[in-house]
């Protein structure tokens, strides 16, 4: 059987990319090392100022794994201080801001808030991570917000999340356990 010149030319541009794709693919792979244990599906219950709270909430990579998609559901049942209860519903992404080297969380919240969060610390041990907010959206100038996710184990995490009005220190919002189902 003979192999054509073309088929031989395919050949060697073979032999030469490929190394050279799965290097850019690995590299790719690897800016997400520090979230990784978030990757998958979660349930868990929360307290604080809406009240306890069941999340419903995942992580997934998408887009040519460029970001992290985010999908989040709180149920925060009818209680004394919240006698309709009440349901949230959020979707986010996290990116990888070349420029700055730094995780980067947007937020599109069913209330009309949009957060947008810059990656503020990992702790050398990467079991607590901190993002600020930079900007929000359709809340009075000022505000700032804080989420803080505590790694127990690659099975489960705990997320904190603080609101501090303009002047003020921070102030927990809620607090969530989450448990990986998936």
């Amino acid at each position: 059987m003979e192999i054509g010149l073309n088929s031989m030319k395919k050949f060697i541009a073979l032999l030469f990319f490929a190394p050279i794709l799965s290097m850019a693919q690995n590299k790719q792979d690897s800016v997400w090392l520090p979230l990784k244990f978030m990757i998958g599906k979660w349930r868990g219950t929360s307290e604080g100022q809406p009240g306890k709270g069941t999340y419903e909430r995942s992580y997934e990579l998408v887009l040519n794994k460029k970001f992290i998609e985010v999908k989040n559901k709180s149920t925060y049942p009818p209680s004394k201080d919240n006698p309709k209860g009440e349901v949230h519903e959020d979707h986010g992404f996290i990116s990888y801001d070349k420029g700055r080297k730094s995780f980067v969380l947007r937020q599109f919240h069913m209330e009309g808030f949009v957060n947008q969060f810059k990656n503020e610390s990992i702790s050398p041990d990467g079991k607590t991570i901190v993002f600020l907010s930079e900007s929000i959206e359709n809340i009075p100038a000022g505000f700032r917000a804080k989420e803080t996710y505590q790694v127990i184990s690659e099975n489960e995490f705990i997320e904190t999340f603080e609101l501090a009005e303009p002047g003020k220190d921070f102030e927990l919002y809620s607090k969530a356990t989450l448990k990986r189902v998936k």
